[in-house]
C-alpha cells in the first residue's frame, strides 16, 4: 500500500500549494468564463463600499460648507450608482458562484472516478486507509470552486481592506495601525483553528464508516430478517449511537474551543472600535476632523474591522477547503495499484493453456501466507475442478489468474505469456466469470445481464439468448414490464410502492441465474471461471444449471470451483488445494481410487445424502 493513503492527514505548505494550483487548473477547465467573469466581479464589488464612504464625506462635507448645487448632484449621482451596485453585485456573485461550483464539481467528480477506475487491482478497495481517504476525496471534489471561490474572497477582503485602511490613515495614521494589529492574532488563530478541524475530521474517518455500518445495517433489507428474528435492532443501535456519540462529542469540542476563540476576538474588535469612536468624537469637537471625516471615519472602522474579520474567516476556510481537497489529489495522483508495462506484450489466443508456477501470495506483509509454492496447469478446452476446504485459497487464486492481485512469488503464465507483461484489459476481456460474491444491481433486468458485456447491453435477441442458457429468461419474460422491469425497489417513493410495474425484487436463486447469464453473454472468452455458480440453488435448479454448465464448457477452457464435489466429478481435471498448497490432483477416478483429501470428502458428501434418502425412506 503506498504510503500516501496511510501518512497523516496534515498536508504541509507545498502540498497546499500543489493543490491549489490543481484546484486552479480544474476551474479553468471546468469553468473559463464563469471563473473570469467572477474575478472581474469580485474586484468591483470590493472598490464598491471604499467609493461609497468616500461619497459619502465629500457629499456630507460640500452640505456642510455650501458646495455649488452640481457638485453636490455628482456626487449624489455616484451615490446612487454606488447604492445600485452594492445592491446588484452580491447577486451577481452568488449566480456566478453557484454555476462555477456545478461546473468543476462536474468536472472534479468525473477526473476522482476515472483515477479510480485506473486503479485495476482490488489492494487500494480491500484496504481502510484507502476507504477514508476516498470518502474524503467524494467530499473534497467540490473543494475546487471552493477554493477558487475563497481566492477571490481572500482577494475581496484585501482590497476591500486596503481602501479603508488608507481611508483611516487619511484621518488617523495610529488608529490604522492600531486596528490594523488586531488582525495578526486573529489570523494565526483562525488557521490553527483550520487545522485542528481538518485533523479531526480525519481523526473521525473510521468512526463515521462504523456509524455508517451500523446505520444502514439498520435500514437494510437484506439485514431485516436477521436482526427481526434474532432481536439485535437494539444491540446494532446501540453500538451506532456510540460511534455517533464518539464524533458528535469531537465535534462539539471543537466548536467550543472555536467559539471561546472567535469570542475573543470579536471583543477585542469591540474595544478597538470603541476606543476609535471616543478618539473620533473628542477631535471633531476639537475641530481637528469635519463632519465628512467622522463620517468616514465612522464608516471606515467597523469595515476595517469587518474587512479583516472576512478576510481571515476566507484564508480559514480556503485553506481548510485546500486541506480536503489535498485527499482529492492524494487518491487522483496516486500510483497505480500494480505495475503497468510501458509497452504491454500482445497476449496471444490461448492454444496451450494457463500455468501457475510456484506461485506464493499473501495481502500483506503483516498477514499469513494464503498461496505457498501453488503449481498447477490449466489445459486448454479442458475443465479443472479446485476443492478445498474454506480459507483453502481457491478465491485467491482466482483473483491472481483476473489478475487483480500479482504474485509475490512465482508467476501465471497464459500460452508462455506472463499476466504481467499484457496489458490488464485485454486479459480480462478474454474471461468470462461468475463469482460466488456476485452483485445484484439495481436496475433493469436487461441491464442486469447486459453488463457483463457492455457491448452487448442494447443487443436484446443477445440478452435473451444469454437469459435462456442461464434459464432465467421465463422468470423475466413474467416480470410486468419483462426485460425492462427495474430489479430494485430503492428508486421509487412512497407513492409508487403499491404498484407492482414499478420495481420488482428477484430471489437469491434469481439473482443467481442473472449473474449466470452475464458469464454466458461473454460466452466467446478464451476462459471461464465458475466461483460457486449454483450456491443457494435448490436440487433441481443445481442440476439444471450444471447441466447447462456441461454444455457450455464441452470444449471451452473453464476453472471451476464448488464445494458440491458431486458437479466436480466430470472434471478433466481436479486440483486439490489444503493450507495453500495443491495437496493432489487427477481426475474423479484417479482422486477417489488415491483415497486422499478428495476421497474423503466426497463419501463425506455422499454419505450425507444417503442418511437424508434414508431418513425421507422411514418417514413415509
Amino acid at each position: 500500500m503506498t504510503a500516501e493513503f496511510t501518512s497523516a492527514a496534515q498536508p504541509n505548505r507545498r502540498d497546499l500549494l500543489r493543490v491549489g494550483v490543481l484546484a486552479a487548473v480544474l476551474a479553468r477547465r471546468g469553468a473559463a468564463a464563469t471563473t473570469a467573469s467572477y474575478a472581474l466581479s469580485t474586484l468591483v464589488a470590493a472598490a464598491v463600499p471604499v467609493t461609497t464612504a468616500w461619497l459619502t464625506k465629500v457629499l456630507i462635507d460640500l452640505i456642510t460648507t455650501g458646495g455649488a448645487l452640481g457638485a453636490v448632484t455628482a456626487v449624489a449621482v455616484g451615490l446612487a450608482v454606488a447604492g445600485l451596485a452594492a445592491a446588484a453585485f452580491p447577486q451577481i456573485n452568488q449566480y456566478l458562484r453557484t454555476q462555477l461550483d456545478q461546473r468543476v464539481a462536474l468536472l472534479a467528480q468525473d477526473e476522482l472516478y476515472l483515477a479510480v477506475e485506473r486503479f485495476s487491482g482490488l489492494a487500494y478497495f480491500e484496504n481502510p486507509a484507502f476507504l477514508d481517504r476516498l470518502r474524503l476525496a467524494q467530499q473534497g471534489a467540490a473543494a475546487p470552486a471552493q477554493v477558487v471561490d475563497g481566492t477571490f474572497g481572500v482577494t475581496r477582503g484585501v482590497l476591500t481592506l486596503l481602501g479603508f485602511l488608507g481611508s483611516l490613515a487619511v484621518i488617523s495614521p495610529v488608529m490604522a495601525l492600531a486596528v490594523l494589529a488586531t488582525a495578526v492574532p486573529t489570523l494565526l488563530l483562525e488557521i490553527q483553528l483550520s487545522r485542528r478541524r481538518a485533523a479531526m475530521i480525519w481523526d473521525l474517518g473510521p468512526t463515521e464508516r462504523r456509524e455508517f455500518f451500523y446505520r444502514n445495517l439498520l435500514g437494510s433489507v437484506d439485514a431485516a430478517k436477521e436482526i427481526r428474528l434474532f432481536g439485535i435492532g437494539g444491540f446494532l443501535r446501540g453500538r451506532m449511537l456510540t460511534e455517533l456519540r464518539e464524533v458528535f462529542g469531537a465535534k462539539r469540542r471543537m466548536d467550543r474551543r472555536e467559539l471561546i476563540v472567535q469570542g475573543g476576538l470579536a471583543a477585542l474588535s469591540a474595544v478597538v472600535a470603541g476606543v476609535g469612536l471616543v478618539w473620533a468624537a473628542r477631535q471633531a469637537r476639537a475641530g481637528a476632523l469635519t463632519i465628512g471625516d467622522v463620517a468616514l471615519f465612522l464608516v471606515a472602522v467597523p469595515s476595517v474591522l469587518g474587512a479583516m474579520q472576512q478576510l481571515i474567516v476566507s484564508v480559514a476556510h480556503t485553506h481548510q477547503q485546500l486541506t480536503m481537497f489535498h485527499h482529492y489529489a492524494v487518491v487522483v495522483g496516486a500510483a497505480p495499484d500494480l505495475p503497468l508495462r510501458a509497452e504491454p506484450v500482445a497476449l496471444p489466443v490461448l492454444r496451450r493453456g494457463i500455468e501457475l508456477r510456484d506461485v506464493w501470495f499473501r495481502y500483506s506483509d503483516e498477514h499469513p501466507w494464503v498461496l505457498r509454492g501453488v503449481s498447477m496447469f490449466i489445459p486448454h478446452g479442458s475443465t479443472v475442478g479446485l476443492v478445498g476446504l474454506n480459507g483453502a485459497g481457491k478465491s485467491t487464486l482466482v483473483k491472481l489468474v483476473c489478475r487483480f492481485y500479482d504474485p509475490d512469488r512465482g508467476s501465471i503464465t497464459w500460452d508462455g505469456v506472463d499476466l504481467r507483461d499484457v496489458e490488464i484489459t485485454e486479459l480480462r476481456a478474454r474471461i468470462g466469470a461468475v463469482f460466488q460474491d456476485y452483485m445484484s444491481y439495481d436496475l433493469t433486468a436487461a441491464d442486469n445481464i447486459g453488463l457483463g458485456d457492455i457491448a452487448s447491453i442494447d443487443d436484446r435477441p443477445a440478452l435473451v439468448a444469454a437469459a435462456q442458457r442461464a434459464g432465467v429468461h421465463p422468470a423475466v419474460e413474467a416480470l410486468p414490464r419483462g426485460y425492462d422491469t427495474m430489479l430494485s425497489r430503492m428508486f421509487f417513493g412512497e407513492s409508487d410502492q403499491g404498484d407492482p410495474e414499478t420495481g420488482v425484487r428477484f430471489s437469491g436463486g434469481q439473482w443467481q441465474r442473472l449473474a449466470l447469464a452475464r458469464a454466458f453473454l461473454r460466452d466467446k472468452r478464451d476462459l471461464m471461471i465458475l466461483d460457486e455458480p449454483s450456491a443457494g440453488l435448490d436440487a433441481q435448479a443445481e442440476y439444471e444449471v450444471h447441466q447447462r454448465l456441461r454444455e457450455h464448457r464441452a470444449g471451452r477452457t473453464s476453472l471451476l470451483i464448488s464445494h458440491r464435489l458431486g458437479s466436480l466429478r466430470d472434471a478433466d481435471l481436479i486440483v486439490v488445494l489444503a493450507d495453500g498448497t495443491v495437496a493432489e490432483q487427477g481426475d474423479h477416478v484417479t482422486l477417489m481410487a488415491g483415497g486422499g483429501a478428495y476421497a474423503e470428502l466426497f463419501q463425506l458428501q455422499a454419505a450425507g445424502y444417503q442418511l437424508s434418502e434414508q431418513a425421507a425412506g422411514q418417514a413415509d
